[in-house]
């Protein structure tokens, strides 16, 4: 279930609610989901529940109530539960193994269409560098959702921003005007990609730092040409990107090395305990006290880590059909980064420490990051940058 499939999923529960009397309100046009904050739990939370206190009359850990009991028997939902002043704490059932075996499964396609559509749309960009790359990202996008796409430049591009920068255009000067009203076809769109230029010639950046500079801000936000964008360190945020994605493939071949692969399941997650009551697998008598409050902060960091990161992951294929749909590639930019920076914290959890033998939590784990460098490697390549394997 996605971030988007759970928000309806809650609506129709404050739908039913409604419709049966139990709450008193006009039903909002959408709810918010989001990872839980200090003090929650599960795979997502909502305060939908103090929304709806006030115009209600009632006070929000009732409503909340009545919503957790109709939450509690959807599909897809594990567990619900009532946190705070009335916080909806949301487990979703099964859907970490299916969701990172899915990704495992398409690689650099998840999120991908399954099949072309009928659709053609026609791209036009003015004869300037940012518009033209662009519009080379945008007909990536749309190809990705099954799109049929022909570009047009209103003059013929500079080699540099083909050659170097990987821009296709098909198409330029009168050979692909914009067609009459009456002339498209049903299915076929037109769309003029007109972003603010930019202000300075980014091709001393060479392709990848240059496609990033132009498609990274979003399309009203000049794109700022420094060379901050070749920098390689945490302040970059291609930078993030890149290194999150060649760490994930490092993290596959040092997990070969000590003979142990990725199995996607729930063992990515804090406690080492047999959710039907079995023993640990190391007792904590038997750990130094320095390691065990050394292990209790890791897997703090690792639960967090993983909720934010596999919200982020289930997410990907609707940044992909917003920014295809809006003509944004901004969107799966900063997408990208998010991805990034929920990933790293991971990567020191992954591999074994010291003695340590591989267990079923770090071939999880080491599963959860290979989907995420999936996601990173398909992301730029949509935005046609390199994912390097080292860096």
């Amino acid at each position: 279930m996605t971030p988007v499939e759970l928000s309806r999923t809650v609506l129709r529960a404050v739908r039913r609610a409604v419709d049966d009397g139990e709450l008193d309100v006009v039903v909002p046009g959408r709810v918010k989901v989001m990872p839980p904050g200090a003090g929650g739990c599960g795979d997502y939370a909502t305060n939908v529940a103090l929304q709806l206190a006030r115009p209600a009359g009632q006070p929000a850990l009732d409503v909340a109530e009545i919503l957790r009991r109709r939450l509690a028997h959807s599909d897809g939902i594990r567990d619900v539960v009532v946190t705070g002043p009335g916080f909806l704490n949301i487990s979703l059932r099964g859907d970490r193994d299916t969701l990172v075996r899915e990704i495992l499964r398409l690689g650099e396609r998840y999120g991908h269409a399954d099949r072309p559509t009928d659709r053609l749309v026609h791209l036009d960009a003015p004869h300037e560098v940012r518009a033209v790359v662009v519009m080379d990202a945008v007909a990536r996008l749309l190809r990705s959702q099954g799109a049929l796409v022909h570009t047009h430049c209103a003059a013929r591009p500079e080699a540099g921003w083909t050659d170097l920068l990987g821009a296709e255009v098909h198409t330029y000067g009168t050979l692909g005007a914009p067609r009459t009203p009456d002339a498209p076809a049903p299915l076929d769109v037109h769309a003029d990609l007109r972003p603010v230029p930019a202000d300075a010639d980014p091709l001393p950046l060479g392709r990848d730092a240059a496609r990033w500079a132009l498609l990274h801000p979003a399309p009203h936000d000049r794109p700022r040409i420094t060379a901050d964008h070749l920098v390689q360190r945490e302040s970059n945020p291609l930078f993030r990107v890149r290194y999150a994605h060649a760490r994930t493939r490092a993290l596959t071949r040092n997990a070969a090395d000590l003979g142990f692969h990725a199995e996607p399941g729930e063992s990515g997650e804090p406690g080492n305990v047999d959710p039907r009551g079995a023993e640990p697998a190391v007792r904590e008598s038997d750990v130094p006290e320095s390691d065990v409050a050394e292990g209790a902060v890791q897997e703090t960091v690792v639960h967090d880590t993983t909720t934010l990161l596999r919200n982020a992951l289930a997410d990907h294929p609707r940044v992909l059909r917003a920014a295809a749909t809006h003509h944004a590639p901004d969107r799966l930019a900063r997408h990208l980064v998010a991805v990034a920076d929920a990933v790293l914290p991971l990567l020191a959890a992954v591999l074994p420490r010291g003695a340590e033998k591989p267990s079923a939590a770090h071939r999880a784990r080491l599963a959860l990051a290979e989907a995420a460098g999936a996601v990173l490697a398909g992301g730029l390549s949509l935005l046609g940058i390199d994912a390097p394997e080292h860096l």
